[in-house]
C-alpha cells in the first residue's frame, strides 16, 4: 500500500475510533469501586484481562483476537452494571466473539472447549446467551477500531520511510508491548490512535532512528493529535513498560492447568490399559540402541509444554523485557 492510501486509511480509522472507545464515565465508576464490593473493580477487570491473555496464548490466538476481546470487555463493563460472579462469563464471551471474527475456522475453538480449558463454572448455553447480550448491547457485527489497527498502519508507514529498518522495528515486539499496556484498565481511556503512536515513538526512541521519529511527527500533524495528549500517554507507556520489565512487577498468574478426572473416567482409563492392540514383534537383531530415545514418547513432556504455554513468560514478551530471575 502506497503512502497516500495509508494516510487515507489512517484518517478513516481516526474518524471512526470514537465509536469504539469505552465510556469514560463507566470506566471512572469501575476505578472508584472498592475491591470485594458489589460491583466490578479495576483490579477485577485487570485480572480478567490476564486470564484472557493466558487463554488466547494457549489456543494460539492472534494479538488481534486478544486486543479485540479486551476492547469488547471494556466497552461492555463501561456500559452495563455487571456483578462480579458474571465477569468470567462476560470475559470469555468477549474472547469467543473476537475469535469468531479474527481467527480462521481451523484455529477456532468451541465454546465448550474454552469453558473446559478455562475451568469456568457455567455451561456452553450460558456462554452463548452472554455472547448474544454483548453483541446486542455493543452493536457488534464484524470488528472494531483498536490500538492494534493503528499500530499496524503506523508500522507500514514507518517501513515505507525506512525499509531497511524492518528487522529493527519489530511489529511482534510492538504488539507484545501493547498487550502489556492493556493489562491496566487506565489505558482503555486512551484514544487508540494516540496509544499506538505513543508506543511507536517509545520504540523508535529506543532504536534511535531520527528519520522514523520525524515520520511520527508527520503522522501526528496529519491526524491533528495534540502534543500534550501524546506526551501524557507517552509518559504512561514508558512507565508501564519500565514497571513490566522490573523484577518487582506482579506478572500475570498463568497457573498450570489442573486436569480433574472423574472416578468413572479413571476406571475406564485403567481398564483400557488391558485392551492394548497387538503389535508386531521387533526382531532382536534389528534393534539399534541409539534409537531407543526416539522410539518412545515422553508423555510428561506434553504436559510440560501444555502448562508452560500458560505459566512461562516467553510467549508474551520480548527477551530483553522479561523478568530477570
Amino acid at each position: 500500500m502506497d503512502a497516500f492510501k495509508l494516510m487515507k486509511e489512517l484518517r478513516a480509522n481516526y474518524e471512526q475510533e470514537g465509536y469504539y472507545i469505552p465510556k469514560e464515565t463507566g470506566l471512572n465508576l469501575i476505578e472508584s469501586t472498592e475491591q470485594n464490593g458489589s460491583g466490578i473493580s479495576a483490579k477485577c477487570r485487570d485480572a480478567q484481562v490476564e486470564d484472557l491473555w493466558g487463554l488466547s496464548s494457549f489456543f494460539g490466538y492472534s494479538t488481534q483476537t486478544f486486543v479485540l476481546a479486551v476492547n469488547l470487555l471494556d466497552r461492555f463493563l463501561a456500559l452495563m452494571r455487571v456483578q462480579p460472579k458474571h465477569l468470567s462469563c462476560v470475559g470469555l464471551s468477549c474472547l469467543h466473539l473476537a475469535a469468531q471474527r479474527s481467527e480462521p475456522d481451523a484455529m477456532l475453538s468451541s465454546g465448550h472447549e474454552l469453558i473446559r480449558i478455562g475451568q469456568r463454572r457455567f455451561t456452553a448455553s450460558d456462554l452463548s446467551r452472554m455472547e448474544k447480550i454483548v453483541a446486542e448491547k455493543l452493536h457488534f457485527t464484524s470488528s472494531a477500531v483498536t490500538p492494534l489497527t493503528f499500530l499496524h498502519l503506523y508500522h507500514q508507514v514507518a517501513l515505507g520511510q525506512s525499509p531497511s529498518r524492518k528487522e529493527v522495528l519489530s511489529l511482534e515486539k510492538l504488539e507484545a508491548q501493547l498487550k502489556a499496556c492493556l493489562r491496566c484498565m487506565s489505558f482503555s481511556k486512551a484514544k487508540p490512535s494516540v496509544l499506538a503512536l505513543a508506543l511507536l515513538r517509545h520504540e523508535i526512541k529506543a532504536i534511535q532512528s531520527e528519520d522514523m521519529l520525524e515520520m511520527t511527527c508527520h503522522v501526528q500533524r496529519h491526524l491533528k493529535i495534540a502534543d500534550g495528549e501524546l506526551q501524557y500517554w507517552g509518559e504512561r507507556v514508558a512507565r508501564c513498560l519500565s514497571d513490566y520489565a522490573s523484577p518487582r512487577c506482579s506478572r500475570p498468574n498463568h497457573r498450570k492447568l489442573l486436569w480433574v478426572v472423574s472416578r468413572r473416567t479413571a476406571q475406564n482409563l485403567q481398564s483400557s490399559s488391558c485392551c492394548a492392540p497387538d503389535l508386531p514383534t521387533i526382531p532382536e537383531g534389528g534393534w539399534d540402541p541409539s534409537q531407543s530415545e526416539d522410539s518412545s514418547e515422553d508423555l510428561s513432556s506434553g504436559e510440560e509444554s501444555l502448562s508452560s504455554s500458560l505459566e512461562g513468560e516467553g510467549g508474551y514478551f520480548p527477551l530483553h523485557l522479561r523478568r530477570r530471575r
